[in-house]
């Protein structure tokens, strides 16, 4: 089982996995480049699935589905989806949505808006504690696994990283890796450079308490840094 990464509109990615002759779709927005890659592989679409149904990640559903045969899941009523045999899990994550999902197989997480590459997704839902949590539960996979984003938002996300971290040479090598056709990081990279998965990071906390910001728990730091995101 392998993930296949799309680019579409300004900095959105969607994804094909594929396994054997199948391939379900994930935030199909690149519709074209998708189906050209079925074609040109022998694959056929099997599902159409979404991280979360903001309109940038949904967009594509109607016009794949039509144009394939595909079947049309709801992630957020799933705890994992098979594809020729071979299972992948549905994990579920609130916090930027009520409806927030990933989908993790064997060393790859596609992650949509709640873990991007170089920082977490925005908290839309106020359920900062729940978000804390669903974050909490991707860090329990380990450092190899791959990670697939909703958005390339890296330079961006890279500047606020430094700014709060200006001696982490972490950070820059992260940078020097950056691909823009091919955007993907592994969870121990993130561990090295987000500031929200390195809370307990003496230069993390030594930020907050020079701004005046609750620092006494995990919580209290997390809900810190989203407060000056």
């Amino acid at each position: 089982m392998k993930a296949v990464q799309f680019r579409y509109s300004k900095d959105n990615l969607g994804y094909l996995v594929c396994s054997g002759t199948w391939a379900a779709a994930i935030d199909g927005g690149a519709v074209d480049g998708i189906i050209t890659y079925l074609r040109d592989n022998g694959l056929r679409l099997r599902y159409v699935t979404n991280t979360h149904t903001h309109s940038d990640h949904t967009c594509g559903n109607s016009e794949l589905l039509r144009r394939t045969g595909a079947e049309f899941v709801d992630a957020g009523r799933q705890a994992g989806l098979e594809l020729n045999g071979e299972l992948f899990n549905v994990i579920h994550t609130p916090g930027h949505t009520a409806d927030s999902v990933c989908f993790h197989f064997e060393d790859t997480l596609i992650s949509g808006d709640t873990l991007f590459n170089g920082k977490i997704g925005r908290c839309f839902t106020g359920d900062t504690k729940g978000f804390f949590e669903s974050i909490r539960k991707l860090m329990e996979l380990p450092d190899r696994t791959l990670l697939y984003a909703g958005h390339d938002y890296v330079e961006e996300y890279l500047e606020f990283a430094r700014e709060l971290e200006p001696d982490n040479d972490a950070i820059k090598r992260y940078i020097e890796n950056y691909d823009p056709d091919h955007v993907v990081s592994t969870l121990g990279d993130e561990r090295r450079v987000d500031p929200f998965l390195r809370l307990n990071e003496p230069s993390i906390v030594r930020v907050l308490q020079e701004r005046g910001l609750p620092l006494l728990t995990e919580l209290q730091r997390w809900e810190s840094l989203l407060s000056i995101m």
